[in-house]
């Protein structure tokens, strides 16, 4: 977790500085970000493999349920939530004479996959490299937009799609899921002086805030994400969406300084990444 938020508070400080000229504030009056601890949706994440690699489908269905029943995958994410120490994942260089396993991701979504210098970071990542390893195949991680991950699988340019993907319908016209191994959530994050949520103590509460507010509400989530079709709808979730303009950015960090920046209200992203980004860019605030 010490690794993760140092690599966030580079990022944090970078985007300070742009917004602020680099200028210091009496931190008195500084506005920090403040995670609404409510669960709007339940989500379950899976790897989206290849439709044409059935095989490859029972070996990482049968790699999850190793790493679950070992503890290596307890221990994983203890690299991130608790206090362990992120392991540095390195990418080799795609060549067809060699038997690899290519694995299409989106490096903006800490604590699943993210990067510092060239080397890759994350709960996702540490568990690619592990099944590389078992499969005997050399790791190629191949780094792209969200909305293209699932794509590129489909496209059989990449094996295996890991990217923190929530099982989902649509999703599954280009992939085939894997077994879930994550049980996720969005949550919501405010200024820390927005007090409108503070005593709302489940969904409903929340979504009645939310349905009054109209189009000159702005909330940010990350483009093609859960957060995206929650807020506009979706039918396949049985999401209605709100009367609210949505933004979206490329990571969830983009979007929580520029809600500090007040360009936008609030910010709509998975709880793990929020917790995290939101720890990170407070510390550097």
């Amino acid at each position: 977790m010490k690794k993760l938020l140092s690599v966030l508070l580079v990022v944090a400080l970078m985007l300070s500085m742009v917004a602020c000229g680099g200028n210091a504030e009496d931190k008195d009056d500084v506005v920090t970000a403040k995670v609404i601890d409510v669960e709007l949706t339940k989500e379950e994440y899976a790897f989206g493999v290849d439709k044409a690699q059935p095989e490859l489908l029972k070996q990482v269905n049968d790699f999850i349920a190793e790493i679950m029943d070992n503890g290596k995958f307890d221990e994983i994410c203890d690299h991130y939530f608790g206090d362990g120490e992120p392991v540095a994942v390195t990418s080799a260089k795609e060549d067809s004479a060699k038997d690899q396993l290519l694995v299409a991701t989106n490096a903006e979504f800490a604590p699943f996959e993210y990067k510092e210098g060239d080397k890759y970071y994350g709960i996702d990542m540490e568990i690619a490299a592990l099944l590389a390893e078992k499969l005997g195949k050399e790791l190629v991680i191949v780094n792209m937009d969200f909305d293209a991950v699932c794509l590129s699988v489909g496209l059989h340019k990449a094996d295996i799609a890991m990217a923190g993907l929530t099982v989902k319908e649509d999703r599954k016209e280009h992939v085939e899921f894997s077994s879930t191994y994550y049980n996720a959530s969005q949550k919501i994050v405010v200024p820390s002086d927005n007090t409108e949520f503070d005593d709302c103590k489940d969904a409903k509460a929340v979504e009645d805030i939310l349905n009054k507010k109209d189009d000159t509400c702005k909330i940010g989530v990350q483009s093609g994400t859960t957060g995206q079709f929650y807020t506009e709808g979706d039918a396949d979730w049985d999401f209605e969406g709100y009367d609210v303009t949505t933004k979206g950015y490329k990571n969830g960090s983009l979007a929580i300084q520029d809600m500090l920046n007040g360009n936008i209200d609030y910010v709509i992203i998975d709880s793990a990444p929020a917790a995290a980004i939101a720890a990170a860019i407070n510390e550097m605030r």
